[in-house]
Parts: C-alpha cells; structure tokens; sequence
C-alpha cells in the first residue's frame, strides 16, 4: 500500500547507548529506521555503535554536557567554560568511539546547551565533521539553534520524552503524543532510552502505526524548517561605555567679562614663552655660536 501523500514523520532515538548491550540488542531488533546514540565513553561504545550501523540504524554521538544540577558528570562532559581547543579534543575524541556517526546531541546539558558562547564553540567544532546537532532539548532557552548561524550545521530538535518515568502507561502516553505532533506539525522526533520498559512499549507499539505517520531517521528532517524559540543571553550585546563625560557645574556668581587689553596680553604671554619663539631668541642672541 501506499503511504499517504501527507503522512507525519516521527523519528525515534534511543539514548544511552554503551551501557547495556543485552536491552539495547533488543532496541537493535527493531525497524532499522529506529535511530541510536552512543556515549563516547561507555564501555561497550564502539561495538554498540558499529554493530547498530551494521544492522541498519542510524548512529549518533550522545555527548555529555554539564547540566545546572549538580549530579555525577560522566568523563569529558562539556562546560561553557571550556577553551575552544579543549572542545575539539573532546568531540575528535567522540568522533573516534563512536564509528558511524553522523549526527550528535546532549546528554544533559541545560547548563551547556543554555550557554550563547558555550554552544557556539561546539557548532565551529561540529562544522569539521559534517555532524548535524539533535537538541535534546534539556532546557527551553536552549542556544543551540542561534549557536549554530554560520556554521552550516543543521540543528533538528527533539520534542517528546517517552520515558521520563518508566511507567508502561505513561510511555505509552508520550509515544502518542509524539504521533499527535508529527501529525499536526509534519514531523517530530521523540527520544527515549534503552529502558526495558520503554522496550516492551516499542515492541508493542512500533509496528501498529498509524497509516499516515511514517517512521523516518533524524536525518531525513534536517530540511524541515527550525523555528527559534529562544531568547538571547543579556551579555551578548558588547559592553556599554560606562564613561559619560563630566556633568558641567553651574556657576554660583556668573563670570567676569574679559577685557580686550587682557584678551591680548594672554595671547601675547603664550607666543612669547612658545618653544618656537624662544628657540629663534636663543640663536639671536648666539646661544648656539662656537668659541
């Protein structure tokens, strides 16, 4: 049968990948179109992420980024506060563990994925490795997107959790949700993690879609037009000049007229103590002459 002329796309991505190879071969069974991110650092990273490529599913970087709360941070987790050359090393270091990749987004990151300055360094980084960047969107006010101006990496951004409780119910419920904006919207990409709940719901609900929503890879909507809903940081105007100049005093007695024999006198006072004038009186009176 046909797909319908306007079905919905809905991108899936399963996060955390490295940890867990017996539940995430179970993610691997599934639709090739279902998308998976591998922590650079995980133990089983390289295999995870070469054995998902080899089954057909598409590979991304899941890259930890500091996030506000305070909470155990995994090795290399971004700062804002990083150096441009220690964000290279990082995401080349990433890039190395994670064979496949083609595209990366945030493990955590408010603290990161917030920061103007923070996220623009890691889009100049992003531009050497033709990766595109899936926001997570761990905290509304993310930069990425604004970040991203310039640098020709395309930003795509999550928009339903499935499993922010491992509640079958409730993942159930947010997997709807997400056929209901990719529906209203064209498309939307819904990230869950290799959660033994989140399976069972995948298993069930995975090959039961309804006929006019699609099951595509993030990379097929890196087309799709991006609406920046952020707002700019207050510090990325430059500085003001703090220095307004002196405020004029007002004069308690107004001034005394000057005269012209004064007017006269001061001007003459000031030619004849200039350097130029008492250069020519020295040679005139032979300062300069040899015995």
């Amino acid at each position: 049968m046909a797909a319908p002329a306007f079905a919905g796309k809905l991108a899936i991505v399963i996060d955390d990948f490295g940890y867990r190879p017996q539940t995430e071969n179970q993610v691997l069974a599934l639709p090739a179109t279902l998308s998976v991110a591998v922590l650079p650092n995980a133990p089983h990273a390289r295999e995870m992420a070469t054995k998902a490529h080899n089954s057909g599913h598409e590979v991304l970087i899941h890259l930890p980024m500091a996030p506000l709360s305070k909470q155990p941070l995994e090795k290399d987790t971004l700062r804002p506060e990083m150096n441009s050359d220690e964000i290279d090393r990082i995401i080349r270091e990433a890039v190395n563990n994670v064979p496949f990749a083609v595209g990366l987004n945030n493990h955590m990151g408010s603290a990161m994925t917030s920061n103007l300055f923070g996220m623009e360094k890691v889009m100049q980084s992003l531009s050497r490795y033709n990766l595109y960047f899936l926001d997570s969107m761990t905290i509304g006010n993310s930069q990425a997107l604004r970040a991203s101006s310039g640098t020709g990496v395309k930003v795509i951004k999550r928009k339903v959790f499935l499993d922010d409780t491992q509640n079958e119910a409730d993942i159930r419920y947010q997997f709807n949700r997400a056929i209901q904006l990719a529906r209203r919207n064209g498309s939307a990409i819904a990230i869950g993690h290799p959660h033994p709940s989140t399976v069972r719901v995948l298993q069930q609900m995975i090959y039961s879609l309804p006929p006019d929503i699609t099951l595509v890879r993030p990379s097929s909507l890196l087309n799709e037009p991006q609406v920046d809903t952020s707002t700019p940081p207050k510090n990325t105007q430059p500085p003001r000049n703090p220095f307004r100049g002196v405020k004029l005093c007002k004069a308690k007695k107004p001034p005394e007229p000057v005269y012209a024999t004064r007017f006269f006198t001061v001007i003459g006072e000031s030619i004849s103590q200039s350097t130029l004038v008492q250069y020519y009186q020295h040679q005139w009176q032979g300062w300069n002459k040899k015995d």
